[in-house]
């Protein structure tokens, strides 16, 4: 099974090769996803928050390891 396939067979398109920075992910993307989640009822996100929120989903969008070799 490749790191592309999820465990049901179906072919993902993340993570993506990590070619460097990416400038998509921005304060604007921080703020569209985090009114995503109070919009569902999750708490505001304090300053911490924002950064762990960034590190993960630049974590899913991004295979850091695939570069690295």
């Amino acid at each position: 099974m490749s790191s592309t396939t999820f465990r049901s067979g179906v072919e993902r398109s993340y993570p993506l090769p990590c070619a460097g920075p990416d400038a998509r992910i921005c304060d604007s993307l921080i703020n569209s996803v985090a009114a995503v989640l109070v919009g569902y009822g999750f708490p505001r996100l304090t300053a911490s928050d924002r950064a762990a929120l960034e590190t993960a989903l630049a974590a899913f969008l991004y295979d850091f390891q695939e570069s690295n070799t």
